[in-house]
């Protein structure tokens, strides 16, 4: 499965944000775009997610123009990881995690036991099964994280589309966040996500796309893309690549700020 962005101009009450946007996610690989505050990578997705309507271009899954599918229908191949969710009750973890299975429900139709295990089963894989009882809004912010891909997982999607998965976490479960994103990769789904961390992308992705101060949009491979060069356009900052060999021989590059000191 593909999904296709093609010469879209994002934005708000007809004022574009983004002009001439293409970019395409295609299962097995994870798409990282960067780009700095206020740039417009939450206004993709929202683009891409029916949230806003487009000003100009196309979107398309497997081909078929985003218009002539149903909402119900985009949702059961496209799940969504939100930066944050607060629910307006104390749903336990295992309830939210099926609400993901809303896509596959007739209206009115309330989750059953296939539900229920499907929900065990995502929980299990991820490795928070011990959260199962527990109240959503009393877990941790990375353990609530990992609920929100459970639930979008839930949905079976073939892609994914996170929107800055490990934003408010701490260094490890940001690591932790990154280790299942990557995991995803090997099963099979495709993975968009954003990221105000560049050495997110060299961690997790195959590709890059980088939205510069001037609104460029650079795409490509990580190597290609995310470069001290194109860093400095995109952020206004002075940084240098360096690179650190692995435990297991790999060489791991990492982007580390020029500071005046």
């Amino acid at each position: 499965m593909e999904l296709r962005v093609e010469n879209a101009s994002c934005g708000y009450d007809g004022k574009a944000v983004l002009e001439n946007v293409s970019l395409s996610l295609r299962q097995g690989e994870i798409v990282c775009i960067l780009g700095p505050n206020g740039i417009g990578k939450t206004t993709i997705f929202r683009s891409v997610l029916g949230f806003l309507k487009l000003i100009g271009g196309q979107i398309t899954l497997d081909g078929v123009p985003k218009e002539k599918i149903s909402q119900k229908d985009f949702s059961r191949s496209v799940g969504y990881v939100p930066q944050g969710h607060e629910p307006p009750f104390p749903y336990s973890v295992s309830d939210v995690v099926v609400m993901g299975r809303a896509a596959h429900l007739r209206s009115f139709e309330s989750p059953g036991i296939h539900e229920y295990r499907i929900a065990d089963r995502v929980m299990e894989l991820l490795g928070i099964s011990y959260l199962r009882d527990k109240i959503y809004t009393q877990v941790s912010g990375g353990e609530r994280q990992m609920v929100l891909i459970a639930r979008a997982l839930a949905q079976n999607p073939k892609l994914l589309v996170m929107d800055e998965p490990t934003a408010n976490l701490d260094f490890g479960n940001q690591i932790h966040v990154l280790e299942c994103i990557r995991g995803l990769m090997g099963s099979g789904l495709g993975v968009l996500m954003t990221t105000h961390n560049p050495d997110h992308a060299f961690l997790c992705c195959d590709r890059v796309i980088l939205l510069t101060k001037d609104k460029e949009v650079l795409e490509g491979t990580v190597d290609e893309i995310v470069t001290e060069e194109n860093l400095r356009r995109a952020y206004g900052v002075e940084v240098k690549i360096t690179e650190t060999v692995g435990r297991d021989g790999n060489i791991i590059r990492s982007c580390v700020p020029m500071l005046d000191t």
